[in-house]
C-alpha cells in the first residue's frame, strides 16, 4: 500500500464545518442545519466520541485532510444539542403530522441539504494538492493499490496508529450512571411500579439521549398502561435510534395496523425491509398495503422484487402482471417475464410462456408472442414432452390475427368436436378471435360445437351465434337466435336494440314496438326499460309509423330528464376538492417554530409558489376542523349521535350519470328534440313544450347550433301565447323580435303575448330599446300607439299613427287607426278645433274604404264614426250601404304554425257585419221614435 504523506495542504479551509454523508464530503454551514439532530457515518462512533477528540490532538494526519475524508455510511437520526428528546415524543406536533411524517421530514431536509452542499465541496476537492508519492514506492505499487490511493479516502481510514485516550471530563464517565440507572428502571417495570420507571427513564434520556433502551422501555410501559398513542411515539424513536432492528419495526408495523394508519404501516414496512432485506414475509406485507392504499405501480413493483428473489413462484409473476397490466405498463410486465424466462430452467417456463404470450396478445404484439411460443415448443420437444393446449390454442390465434388461417387451422385441428365439451373456455376464445378478425363463418362452426350444453352459458353462446349471423347478413336466422338470447338475458339492452333493429328490416315492426315495450308481468323489466336507448329507440319507430302522441309519450320524460341533468352539471363546474392527506402534505413545507420539538432550525426548502399554497393549505385545514367542530356541537345539542365522516371530503362530488351520454353531440339527435317540442305542441301539451326548449336554451353556447337555437326560439314564441302564462315564453318571443325587427309575423306573437298576460308597462323598456334601434320598423310604433289606445290617450297614440303614415301611407289598417285616433281626440273636452280633427279622421277613415275597394267592412267603419260623433243621417245612409252587401265567409286568421286543427277553418257569418250594422240602425231608429222600423231591422237581419 502506498503511504499517505502527513504534508499539511496550504489551502485553508478551515471556514467551514464538513459532514461526512453517503459516502460523500457535505458542507452545511451551522446557521443553517439543525443544532438538535447529528447525522453519524457509524453507530459505533458515539462510544469513540471522547477518543476521537484525543486522536485530533496526538495524531500525525492534518486537520484538513482528517475534515476532507469521505465515509460510506447511511444517515441516522440523533440527538445533540441543549434539546429535550421528550418533547419530541410527548408534545403534539404544530401541524397535526403523523410521528412517521415527522421523521420523513427530517431525512427530507437532509437530503436537500446535503444536495446544496455537494457541489461546493466537490469543487473544493478539485481545488485540494494532490498527495505526492515516493517514486520508488509508485514503481512497486500494484494497479489496485494506485486506484485505492487515488479515491482520495473513499474508505474509512484507519485509526489503528493513533493514540487514544480520554480527556478529562470525558462524558463516558457518566455511562456507569446510566447503566446503574437503566437496570432499576427495568427492574421497577418488572415489578408493576410503572411511575417510577418513568422518572428513571426520562433521567436516563436526559443522560443519554441517543441510547435506544430507555425509549424502548417506555414504549412497553405505555403499552401496558393503555397509551398505545405515546408508546408508538416512544417506539418509533428506539427504531430510528436502532435502525437495523427488524423485529422493533415489525412492532410498528402490527400497531400502525391495529391504529388504522396504512401509510404509517408502510413507512415502518420500507425500514424493516431495509434492516431485514431477506424477509419475504415483509415484501408480501408491503405489495399487499400498497393495493389497499391504490398504489397499484408501486404493488406491482414490490411484486416483482419478491419474483426476483423467488422465481419459481409463478402466482407472484401473475400478480405483479396484473398490476402493470392494470396500470398500463405492459411493457415492464413483458420485460419481467422474459427476464423470469432467461433465469428459469427449460422445462419450468412454460407458466411464464403462457403468461408472457397473455400479455402479449392483450397489447396485439401476436407475432412476438408465436415467438415466444414456437421457441418453447422447440425445446420441449427435445426432452419429449408436449406442449399443454392452451397454448397451442394461443398459437393458432397469434395466426389467426397475423393472417395465416392455413396455419391456424392446423393449430385447432386439436379439438375435435366430440371433445369440444371438455375444452370450452379454448373453443370460445378460438371462435372469438375468428369473429375479430371478420371471419364470422369459422366462428359459427366452433360456436356450434358448444349448442348442446347452450344452457350452461345463460344465453350468452346465442348471443355470439346471433351476432355471427347478424354480421352475415341472415336476418332471419339472426332473429331466432337473438329472441333466445334475449329470453334468457333480460336486461341485454344492446341484445333487444339490435333484434328490434333486425325485426324493421325484416317489416315486422309491430314484433320491434312489442319488443321494446316493458310488459309489467316481465321480471326484471326496470333494469332495461330504464335505459334510454330502449325509449329512443321505440320513440323513432313511433315517429316513422306516424303515431305523434305515442312518439312524445315515450321521448318526452327521457329528453327532459337528459337535458336537465345536462344543465345541472354545467351550471354546477367541479372544481377539484383537496383532502386533508394532500392539504397536510402541502402544510409540512412550512417552518413551524414551536417551543423545542424536533423542527427548530429548518428553513422552508420550497419556492414562494409552494409557501403560498402551503399558507392557503393551512388555512382550509383549519377552516375544514372548525366546520367539523361546530357541525359536532350541533348534533349533540340536538342530541343526536355525532359521527365524523370525511368521504366527501376525500373524493370528488359524484352527479347521477344522463339516460343518454353525448345525446347531444349528434345533429340528429338535435332535429329529434324539434320534432319532439312540435309533436307536443300539435298534442296541446305547451308546457311540456316550453319546457323543452326552455333547457335547451340555457345549455352552454358551443352546445347546439344557431340555426339550431333559433329554430327553438320560434317555436317557445309560438307556444307562449297558448299556455295560461306566456311570461314563461317570453325570452323567446324578446329572441326572435330581435332576430327579425321587421317581421309583422313576429310582432304578432309578441303583441299577442303582451294581450295574454296583460302586462304591457312591464315591457315598455323593450319596446322603446326596439323603437329607438330601427327607426323604420313600423309594428313596434303600431303597438306603441295600441297601448296608449288602450289607456286612452289618444293624443299620443294619434302623434304614433301619423308617424307610421308617414312609413306606410297606403297600409288600410294605419289609416283606419289613424282615423279612428282623430276622431276619439276630437270629441275630447281640452281640444279647440274639434270639427278639424274629425273632418281629419273622416279623412282617413274615406281613405281606408278607397284602399278597401268600398269593402263592407270599411264602410261600416265610416258609419260607426258617424253614429259616434253624432251624425245620426250619415251613419244610418252608411249602415243601409252595409246592409245592402253579402260578404263571403273566410277562414279564421291564425299565426303560423298557430296549431294544426286550426287551419282552414270557417265559420258561418264571421266575416258578415250585416247583423252589427242593423243593430246599430234598430238604435238609431228606436232613438227617433220610428219604433216600427226599428223591428222591421231587427226582424229582417237580427232574428235568426
Amino acid at each position: 500500500m502506498v503511504e499517505q504523506s502527513n504534508t499539511v495542504p496550504t489551502t485553508d479551509i478551515n471556514a467551514t464545518n464538513n459532514h461526512l454523508v453517503s459516502g460523500e464530503i457535505v458542507t452545511f454551514d451551522e446557521a443553517e442545519y439543525p443544532q438538535e439532530l447529528e447525522l453519524e457515518s457509524d453507530p459505533n462512533l458515539q462510544e469513540d466520541e471522547d477518543d476521537e477528540e484525543d486522536d485530533e490532538e496526538n495524531s500525525g494526519v492534518s486537520e484538513v485532510e482528517e475534515e476532507t475524508e469521505v465515509v460510506e455510511a447511511e444517515y441516522k437520526f440523533q440527538f445533540r444539542g441543549e434539546m429535550d428528546p421528550l418533547s419530541f415524543a410527548e408534545e403534539e406536533d404544530a401541524s397535526g403530522l403523523q410521528p412517521y411524517e415527522r421523521f420523513e421530514r427530517i431525512e427530507h431536509h437532509y437530503e436537500v441539504l446535503a444536495a446544496k452542499k455537494r457541489p461546493a465541496l466537490q469543487e473544493s476537492l478539485t481545488e485540494m494538492p494532490a498527495k505526492r508519492l515516493r517514486h520508488d514506492e509508485m514503481d512497486g505499487a500494484s494497479f489496485e493499490e494506485i486506484m485505492e490511493s487515488m479515491t482520495y479516502g473513499m474508505r474509512k481510514r484507519s485509526r489503528k496508529n493513533k493514540k487514544r485516550g480520554r480527556r478529562k471530563g470525558s462524558r463516558n464517565k457518566s455511562r456507569p450512571e446510566v447503566s446503574r440507572k437503566l437496570g432499576d428502571a427495568t427492574l421497577h417495570y418488572a415489578h408493576g411500579r410503572l411511575e417510577e420507571a418513568i422518572c428513571l427513564l426520562n433521567e436516563v434520556i436526559l443522560l443519554a439521549p441517543n441510547l435506544s433502551d430507555p425509549y424502548h422501555t417506555l414504549g412497553l410501559i405505555y403499552t401496558a398502561m393503555g397509551d398505545k398513542k405515546k408508546a408508538l411515539n416512544f417506539y418509533m424513536i428506539a427504531a430510528h435510534l436502532t435502525p437495523k432492528d427488524s423485529s422493533l419495526w415489525k412492532v410498528l408495523v402490527a400497531q400502525s395496523i391495529e391504529q388504522g394508519d396504512k401509510r404509517q404501516a408502510n413507512y415502518c414496512l420500507n425500514k424493516a425491509i431495509i434492516a431485514d432485506p431477506n424477509d419475504i414475509g415483509l415484501r408480501f406485507h408491503r405489495a399487499s398495503l400498497y393495493i389497499e392504499l391504490g398504489e397499484y405501480l408501486k404493488a406491482a413493483d414490490s411484486y416483482e422484487q419478491i419474483a426476483r428473489l423467488c422465481p419459481d413462484d409463478i402466482e407472484v409473476l401473475e400478480k405483479a402482471t396484473q398490476l402493470y397490466t392494470r396500470c398500463g405498463q405492459l411493457e415492464r410486465a413483458v420485460s419481467m417475464l422474459e427476464g423470469s424466462l432467461r433465469n428459469l430452467a427449460n422445462v419450468a417456463n412454460l407458466s411464464i410462456v403462457d403468461l408472457l404470450a397473455s400479455v402479449l396478445m392483450e397489447s396485439n404484439a401476436y407475432a412476438r408472442a408465436l415467438k415466444h411460443i414456437e421457441r418453447t415448443q422447440q425445446v420441449v420437444s427435445v426432452t419429449g414432452k408436449e406442449i399443454p393446449l392452451h397454448i397451442i390454442t394461443k398459437a393458432g390465434i397469434c395466426h389467426v390475427h397475423l393472417g395465416h388461417l392455413e396455419k391456424a387451422e392446423a393449430y385447432f385441428n386439436v379439438l375435435k368436436p366430440e371433445n369440444a365439451s371438455t375444452h370450452p373456455d379454448l373453443i370460445i376464445n378460438i371462435a372469438d378471435s375468428l369473429v375479430t378478425v371478420g371471419n364470422c363463418e369459422s366462428a359459427l362452426k366452433y360456436y356450434k360445437m358448444l349448442e348442446e350444453d347452450a344452457e350452461k352459458y345463460n344465453g350468452y353462446l346465442h348471443l355470439k351465434i346471433a351476432r355471427c349471423y347478424a354480421s352475415l347478413r341472415k336476418g332471419a336466422q339472426a332473429i331466432e337466435y337473438y329472441y333466445k338470447a334475449v329470453g334468457k338475458l333480460n336486461d341485454s339492452v344492446d341484445a333487444r336494440l339490435k333484434l328490434a333493429s333486425l325485426l324493421l328490416e325484416e317489416n315486422r315492426g309491430d314484433e320491434a314496438i312489442s319488443m321494446l315495450s316493458p310488459v309489467e308481468s316481465e321480471p326484471n323489466i326496470k333494469s332495461w326499460w330504464s335505459h334510454g336507448k330502449i325509449k329512443l329507440k321505440l320513440a323513432q319507430i313511433y315517429k316513422a309509423k306516424g303515431s305523434v302522441e305515442s312518439f312524445a309519450d315515450v321521448l318526452f320524460p327521457v329528453i327532459r330528464e337528459t337535458l336537465f341533468l345536462e344543465t345541472l352539471h354545467q351550471k354546477v363546474k367541479v372544481k377539484p376538492r383537496l383532502s386533508r392527506s394532500v392539504l397536510s402534505e402541502r402544510v409540512k413545507v412550512l417552518d413551524y417554530h414551536h417551543g423545542d420539538n424536533v423542527f427548530h432550525g429548518f428553513r422552508p426548502v420550497a419556492s414562494s409558489a409552494a409557501l403560498s399554497k402551503a399558507s392557503r393549505a393551512k388555512k382550509l385545514l383549519e377552516k375544514k376542523t372548525a366546520e367539523r367542530e361546530a357541525q359536532k356541537a350541533a348534533a349533540l345539542a340536538a342530541g343526536i349521535d355525532w359521527n365524523s365522516d370525511d368521504s366527501d371530503d376525500e373524493s370528488p362530488q359524484v352527479f347521477q350519470e344522463s339516460p343518454l351520454p353525448d345525446f347531444l353531440k349528434e345533429e340528429e339527435h338535435h332535429l329529434l328534440i324539434i320534432d319532439l317540442c312540435k309533436s307536443l305542441s300539435a298534442s296541446r301539451r305547451y308546457w311540456d313544450a316550453l319546457e323543452i326548449i326552455n333547457l335547451c336554451l340555457k345549455l352552454e353556447s358551443n352546445t347546439l347550433s344557431i340555426q339550431m337555437k333559433e329554430a327553438l326560439q320560434t317555436l317557445g314564441a309560438q307556444v307562449s301565447f297558448n299556455i295560461s302564462d306566456p311570461e314563461h315564453g317570453w325570452e323567446c318571443v324578446r329572441y326572435i323580435v330581435s332576430r327579425h325587427p321587421y317581421s309583422v309575423s313576429a310582432w304578432n306573437c309578441y303583441y299577442k303575448g303582451i294581450l295574454r298576460s296583460n302586462r304591457l308597462s312591464k315591457r315598455n323598456k323593450f319596446l322603446h330599446n326596439m323603437r329607438v334601434k330601427h327607426k323604420d320598423s313600423i309594428p313596434p310604433i303600431l303597438i306603441s300607439a295600441h297601448r296608449f289606445t288602450r289607456i286612452s290617450q289618444h293624443q299620443i297614440a294619434t302623434r304614433e299613427y301619423l308617424e307610421a303614415h308617414k312609413l306606410m301611407p297606403d297600409n288600410p289598417l294605419i289609416n283606419l287607426c289613424a282615423g279612428t285616433a282623430l276622431i276619439n281626440l276630437g270629441i275630447g273636452h281640452r281640444l279647440q278645433n274639434k270639427h278639424q280633427t274629425v273632418l281629419q279622421g273622416l279623412a282617413f277613415l274615406y281613405n281606408n274604404a278607397r284602399l278597401c275597394e268600398g269593402s263592407q267592412e270599411a264602410l261600416y267603419n265610416i258609419a260607426r264614426a258617424y253614429h259616434h260623433v253624432g251624425l245620426i243621417t250619415l251613419a244610418a245612409t252608411y249602415y243601409e250601404k252595409v246592409l245592402a252587401i253579402r260578404e263571403k265567409d273566410y277562414s279564421v286568421p291564425t299565426l303560423p304554425n298557430d296549431g294544426r286543427d286550426r287551419i282552414d277553418v270557417k265559420k258561418p257569418g264571421y266575416c258578415d257585419l250585416r247583423r252589427e250594422a242593423a243593430y246599430n240602425l234598430h238604435l238609431i231608429y228606436k232613438k227617433s221614435g220610428a219604433f216600427d222600423l226599428a223591428r222591421q231591422v231587427l226582424k229582417d237581419h237580427v232574428v235568426l
